[in-house]
């Protein structure tokens, strides 16, 4: 209902504005009067000089600042990027020589490990070397004490085959046997 309404109030300005008598004062905000024109456009600058110094001014001062805000955040923005861009090459850098060195401390310990193990090989091989050449020395001199010792008794045996050949005073075979008697006695080592 209220539609209606407005609709017959907008129709009632229509036709007021539109009526036929030229002598009738229209009331209608599209009647243009110079006096209201002359205020109209005072009151307007006078409006557009208040608003100029307490609104517009703040306003757009305010406006300014959070321009030069925004473009100092940008600006700082950029400037963090390319910091952050630098350390992490930065990190990158430090994470390969990190990685290059751990290569080389492992390659100086698989070499400092096989120059040991050769060593400890060497050292062995030297010691058991030693050691074969220390028996075989002892055993050397064991041999030339278990000869001289051998020489002792054939001597020996040889002196008593001699006082028996003296004191039977045998023929040539019996010599021969005796001898091949204390012969056989020697240890044949």
């Amino acid at each position: 209902m209220s539609l209606a309404y407005i609709f017959a109030a907008k129709f009632y300005n229509v036709i007021m504005f539109v009526s036929s008598d030229p002598n009738e004062k229209k009331d209608t905000l599209l009647s243009v009067e110079p006096g209201l024109l002359i205020w109209t456009i005072i009151i307007f600058f006078i409006l557009l000089l208040i608003l100029k110094k307490y609104a517009w001014g703040p306003l757009l001062k305010s406006l300014n600042d959070r321009e030069q805000s925004i473009k100092d955040s940008v600006e700082k923005a950029e400037y963090l990027k390319q910091e952050a861009e630098k350390i992490l090459a930065q990190n990158k850098q430090l994470l390969a020589k990190a990685d290059e060195d751990a290569r080389r401390v492992i390659s100086e310990g698989k070499e400092l490990a096989e120059k040991l193990r050769n060593d400890l090989i060497s050292k062995t091989s030297d010691d058991t070397a030693r050691m074969i050449s220390q028996a075989k020395s002892e055993i050397e001199r064991e041999k030339v004490a278990a000869m001289n010792s051998l020489k002792d008794e054939i001597a020996n045996l040889a002196v008593q085959a001699a006082g028996k050949i003296i004191d039977e005073n045998l023929d040539a075979a019996k010599q021969k046997k005796i001898i091949d008697g204390f012969i056989g006695k020697i240890p044949q080592n």
